[in-house]
């Protein structure tokens, strides 16, 4: 095959992707909507296991053929431009989608993570559909200043980074919504098949835990790639800066939480507020953003 066939190739496997992520999302909110459904014509209070046990089965397995196709377009987008797939804004974004989704179904070996299939398949077809809409640029050679080795160990870091941090403030975003259920009372028959509070409270953290070395040594990376192409390890440029207040961010939610016992609610928002710095850099600064970091594409 040719580097267009494998363009080509790469493009159909996104769209595939696409249309899989939709089923995951469709059967997702089947099983949610079918079964209180039932619950209200039956009269019973609780769910139909039967009925949600199924759909939530078709949905799970959808996503895994979804990511399966998302991560072969990857490949085949490196191998088309005979390169790792980060020289751009969409190949960072269709990058990321997989990332995330991977991380998600890698935990859900371990812990049960099907709650966050519908919240997880929206938000992988927001990037995706962002990506093929707005962000998408034919697969072509690095620009010179991403032509190094440390275009794989930094972006690599960084975008493994983002995609669990991704995960952990999905979780934190469902910890606050259920908190605010419990506060107001009983939980619904819907919010029953949730963990705990204080479970979802350990995941979000556990995730951040685990990753935030990862995110140190993207950062640090980062500053010895800059003093290899521009004789500089740091000089403020806003992607720069912006990387470090993330960094701090995380470092002051796992502080605060060792230190000063944080958790609950006041550790989900920090986790969230630290989560929002991250999507700013991506997004804001990628596009928007001056400095030596204008790789979007855009």
């Amino acid at each position: 095959m040719s580097q267009s066939d494998w363009a080509y190739l790469s493009n159909d496997l996104i769209y595939v992707a696409l249309a899989l992520y939709a089923l995951s999302f469709l059967s997702y909110t089947y099983e949610t909507a079918f079964s209180l459904r039932a619950n209200k014509i039956s009269g019973d209070k609780h769910l139909d296991r039967s009925i949600t046990t199924k759909s939530r089965k078709v949905a799970s397995i959808v996503f895994f053929l979804a990511t399966a196709s998302l991560t072969l377009a990857v490949i085949a987008r490196g191998i088309s431009a005979e390169r790792i797939p980060l020289g751009n804004m969409y190949e960072y974004s269709i990058t990321g989608a997989m990332t995330f989704a991977l991380a998600y179904l890698i935990i859900g070996l371990k812990y049960d993570l099907s709650w966050l299939g519908l919240p997880s398949s929206i938000l992988i077809l927001l990037i995706l559909g962002t990506a093929i809409t707005l962000l998408y640029r034919p697969s072509a050679p690095l620009v010179p200043a991403l032509q190094s080795s440390w275009l794989v160990i930094h972006v690599s870091s960084a975008i493994l980074s983002g995609g669990i941090f991704l995960l952990s403030n999905t979780v934190a975003g469902a910890y606050l919504w259920l908190d605010r259920i419990e506060r107001k009372g009983e939980r619904s028959e819907f919010a029953k098949r949730l963990p705990s509070l204080e479970s979802l409270d350990q995941l979000s953290y556990r995730l951040v835990a685990f990753v935030f070395p990862l995110w140190t040594f993207a950062v640090i990376s980062g500053a010895i790639w800059a003093e290899a192409a521009w004789g500089r390890y740091w000089g403020w440029d806003p992607k720069e800066t912006w990387a470090f207040i993330t960094w701090i961010l995380y470092a002051s939610y796992l502080h605060a939480r060792v230190t000063a016992g944080w958790k609950g609610r006041k550790a989900a928002w920090l986790c969230l507020i630290a989560g929002s710095s991250y999507l700013f850099n991506y997004v804001y600064i990628n596009v928007w953003g001056s400095g030596r970091h204008t790789y979007s594409g855009l």
